[in-house]
């Protein structure tokens, strides 16, 4: 019988500005609504959503309204959504780990037609 893993999915947004860099030049400022999707694991059999929704948004909170080139961890790794899911996958385990719960997958999008994913495998 195969094994079940239960999971919570949580969906946020945050509004944020960037300009992808390329070889030749900056691209214009734009404004997304990210939607950022991340399924966990808890420890326990049930979590306080309220607990995880906070730790999740003081992680996502950091970029709320801001102007990605401009923040420290974009200032040399250029602000594509692939990068700010890596970015976000890292900081959301570290906080998720640190309360209990695993981030199995993170979906990142910057518009409604196209994400990026990260999951991980055993």
């Amino acid at each position: 019988m195969p094994t079940k893993q239960r999971t919570y999915k949580i969906k946020s947004y945050v509004n944020a500005s960037h300009a992808v860099r390329w070889a030749t030049g900056s691209g214009k400022k734009h404004t997304h609504t990210w939607e950022i999707v991340c399924e966990l694991h808890t420890v326990d059999a049930m979590v306080a959503f309220y607990d995880i929704e906070k730790n999740l948004h003081q992680a996502l909170d950091e970029l709320s309204g801001k102007f990605l080139n401009d923040l420290p961890e974009f200032k040399t790794v250029n602000p594509t959504v692939e990068n700010v899911t890596e970015y976000l996958f890292t900081k959301i385990d570290k906080t998720l780990r640190d309360n209990g719960a695993q981030l199995l997958r993170i979906e990142v999008s910057d518009s409604p037609t196209r994400a990026y994913c990260i999951s991980v495998t055993e």
